[in-house]
This record gives structure tokens, sequence and C-alpha cells, in this order.
């Protein structure tokens, strides 16, 4: 799991990079009719870590036992691929700062590492498994890698974002 935490540290870490040059306007601007502000984009990483970290509490408690193999979640990043997000986790359309999206982050990523730290064993992880809409059922411990990716993932929207700023 430690490989994991680093990995999804890194990445909030290039994330946070990405966006830490913009001004709130910048942020919040719609760039193109239809598609996400950079600000929405980051609202709906937030969403999803809390929406995860939700999924994995409620299914390492309530969930059934069961053998799932890996799945290629490492494939995430690959966004020749379009998915859709699930409702709950689109962003609203309204203005939000850098400092309160930070704040957010900070968040979710503590809830996040708190149940990672409440687990008695790794191991537990690897017994259940959520459905996801591409990779079918997934382990649980799966779901913190895919986490970064899904990140990674937006990080290279967010750059096609900052580069049709201009």
């Amino acid at each position: 799991m430690k490989e994991s935490i680093t990995l999804i540290t890194d990445i909030r870490k290039e994330l946070l990079g990405e966006i830490q040059s913009l001004t709130d306007e910048e942020l919040n601007r719609t760039i193109h009719t239809n598609r996400w502000t950079i600000m929405q984009v980051v609202d709906h990483l937030y969403l999803m870590e809390r929406a995860i970290t939700n999924s994995l509490v409620q299914a390492l408690e309530q969930g059934d036992e069961q053998s799932v193999d890996d799945k290629p979640v490492h494939l995430t990043v690959d966004r020749s691929r379009k998915v859709q997000a699930p409702s709950y986790v689109e962003p609203a359309d309204e203005m939000k700062t850098l400092g309160e999206m930070k704040e957010r982050l900070e968040s979710s990523r503590e809830e996040l590492l708190h149940f990672l730290e409440s687990i008695p064993s790794e191991d537990d992880l690897k017994t259940k498994a959520n459905p996801h809409p591409v990779f079918g059922m997934v382990r649980l411990d799966q779901w913190v890698p895919f986490i970064g990716y899904h990140e990674k993932r937006h990080i290279d929207q967010i750059r096609e974002l900052k580069a049709d700023l201009i």
C-alpha cells in the first residue's frame, strides 16, 4: 500500500502544480462550450476521491468476500476512450476559489488516508471488490492507485484547457 500512497501523493502534487499559478477567474473560465472548466475538473477529482473513499469504507464493512483478479487500472490514463462521469461526481456550475478547492482536496485525501490507516491488514482490501464502469469488479486495494491514475488522466485534460486559455 505504501507504493499506492506514494503514487497518489506524487500525482496530487503534480495536479496542484498545474493549477497553482492560475487565477480564480482563469480556473473558472468556460473555455469550450459543453466542457468543464479547469475548476470543475478539479472539483470532479475531489468528488470522485470522496465517493471512492466512502465506497471503500462501505465495501470493507459490508461487502462479500470474493476473489477478483488484478485489473489494469493504470490504463485509466488513456484518454482515447471517453468515460461519462456518474452524476454524483459531476461538478456544479459555480465559482470556486483555488483556496477553497485546495482545502477540499486536502480534506478528501485526509479521509482516504485515515481510512487506509484504520485497516487492520492490507490483505483485507484484497478480499473484497467494488464495481467499476470500465474494469468491472475491482479489488479494494486497486481503487487506491486508481484514484491517482484518474487524477493523472485529468491532469492531461487540465493541460489541454490551460493551453486553450491563451
